[in-house]
């Protein structure tokens, strides 16, 4: 069955970085887009950044998160830098079986992972 994990989450100060990884299996990785969502308590999941033939990011990231991804590790990363405060919030990745255009709903994606906790101290 398809599994994503999500590692790479921890307690920062604001200003620090950190990478996420999400590692893909039982999918043919190469034919998937691939995205980041995040959820802060007592809010909807929202979208980060996506990667498909090309890369969107949300408004509140852009120039600070970098996504790509290795498909022959079958992995996709999410670089966060410059963290602030209310990127706070648990990470997913999610998987979509399509090389298109890039979606940023979360219900067009098929597979999730279980998430990873960002925390950032102010």
């Amino acid at each position: 069955q398809v599994q994503l994990v999500e590692s790479g989450g921890g307690l920062v100060q604001a200003g620090d970085s950190l990478r996420l990884n999400c590692v893909a299996s039982g999918l043919t990785f190469s034919g998937y887009a691939m995205g980041w969502f995040r959820q802060a308590p007592g809010k909807e999941r929202e979208f980060v950044a996506a990667i498909a033939m090309r890369t969107q990011y949300d408004e509140s990231v852009k120039g600070r998160f970098i996504v790509s991804r290795d498909n022959s590790k079958n992995t996709v990363y999410l670089e966060m830098g410059s963290l602030k405060p209310e990127d706070t919030a648990i990470y997913y990745c999610a998987a979509r079986g399509a090389l298109g255009a890039v979606v940023t709903t979360p219900d067009k994606y098929s597979y999730w992972g279980l998430g990873t906790q960002v925390t950032v101290s102010s």
